[in-house]
């Protein structure tokens, strides 16, 4: 299928999308759209839409699946995946749907913007969509460069995963000159924010910290869901609330006094606590995506003040405690938490950033990228996680680019 081809079913599907919005959108279906019709400015916005929907789509399952990958909740049903993943083990086949996914999500949004810019030519850097599609190519890639062990684009040769980084990296900076050209504030939070989160993970740590100081504490972007199909769902309430096939029990969480951490034990009628899906585990649910329409956050102004905690930890070891003490009690401020953390030690000032970090992270599908960087710089750093040891700390490249890639 050529590329143009591949568009035309993306706006298909994107007005199939507009459709079922109801009490918004009253239309008929029209049938094939002529490929011609591409070729007109009007078809942008429906575009960049197909990328939001590809985008939330594969993140969803980062989510809950990065969940079990990390430490954030326990694999408590009856899925054959969550099952593997839950002994630490991620096989090729068994992450592939997700593999697939993200990776489509990065294609619609990368491909997309060459496409735009042919539709839209001189008024391309003039178009608030066009910073929304370079974002939706940022977090794209980001969310691949986070999870997966090696990068891998349009039938190449593996990479470093940092490739993706990269990648995101170059795009949120257009997504930022595209937004402050057009006056979109919020577009260029979301811009610098994304910025400062893969400079990070690049370990330009400085240059992040002054980005993320750019961002307002405040802030927050998210992935978009709604309750008008079973594809815009973030399928968080029939996982955790209605069927118990993940579960706070036995992690770190469990029963702690946070609002960062919302949860509930279910019990039975007779007041026990309820069993999960699989019939054993006690099912403690998690209470932060309580409907399928919840947005998932992307960017969040706390997550920036972490970040700039955890660069004076880097920069300034034992000498930097009390400034990450402060960035980290702004953000528990913020959330009206009264209670400052404290420490006596670099060792406890490592240990309290992690564990705000995790509770300010908490099921938006960023723990496992946390836990694997902490756990790669090895014991004898300070910064050091033992989570991961012992279990697969990457997702590798998915069994349906294996068996179709010749450069693999």
């Amino acid at each position: 299928m050529s590329r143009l081809s591949r568009f035309a079913v993306l706006i298909i599907i994107a007005a199939f999308t507009l459709a079922s919005c109801d009490g918004l959108f009253s239309v008929e279906n029209p049938g094939p759209i002529d490929e011609e019709a591409l070729n007109d400015p009007d078809a942008v916005p429906g575009l960049v839409t197909g990328m939001s929907s590809d985008f939330s789509l594969g993140y969803r399952v980062a989510t809950y699946w990065g969940g079990v990958w990390a430490d954030e909740h326990t694999h408590s049903g009856t899925f054959s995946a969550p099952t593997i993943f839950s002994r630490g083990e991620l096989p090729p086949a068994d992450i592939d749907p997700w593999y697939q996914t993200a990776q489509q999500a990065r294609w619609v949004a990368e491909d997309g913007l060459e496409r735009m810019q042919e539709v839209l030519g001189d008024e391309f850097n003039n178009s608030e969509e066009t910073a929304r599609a370079y974002l939706f190519a940022g977090y794209s890639n980001r969310t691949l460069g986070e999870n997966t062990c090696r990068a891998v684009s349009d039938g190449g040769e593996p990479q470093s995963f940092e490739a993706h980084f990269e990648r995101a990296l170059d795009h949120f900076r257009d997504a930022e000159d595209v937004a402050s050209q057009v006056g979109r504030s919020d577009l260029e939070s979301a811009a610098l924010a994304g910025q400062a989160s893969v400079l990070a993970a690049l370990g330009d740590w400085e240059e992040a910290h002054s980005t993320a100081e750019e961002v307002a504490i405040g802030f927050q972007h998210e992935a978009i869901y709604s309750n008008n199909s079973s594809r815009e769902n973030n399928n968080w309430p029939g996982n955790t609330i209605e069927r118990g096939e993940y579960s706070v029990y036995d992690t770190v969480w469990e029963g702690v006094d946070d609002p960062r951490l919302p949860q509930r034990v279910v019990t039975t009628a007779g007041g026990d606590t309820a069993t999960a899906a699989d019939g054993s585990t006690p099912w403690i649910t998690q209470l932060k995506h309580e409907t399928d329409a919840d947005n998932i956050a992307l960017s969040k102004g706390t997550e920036m003040r972490l970040i700039s905690a955890e660069y004076m930890l880097r920069d300034q070891g034992a000498d930097g405690i009390d400034a990450a003490l402060e960035l980290i009690n702004e953000v528990r401020e913020f959330h009206d938490i009264p209670e400052e953390v404290t420490a006596n030690n670099l060792e406890e000032a490592w240990s309290t950033l992690q564990i705000e970090r995790g509770k300010e992270l908490w099921l938006e599908g960023r723990r496992f990228w946390d836990l694997r960087r902490w756990h790669d710089e090895g014991p004898d750093s300070p910064a050091y996680h033992d989570y991961l040891e012992g279990r697969d700390t990457c997702v590798p490249i998915g069994q349906s680019e294996q068996s179709t890639n010749p450069n693999i």
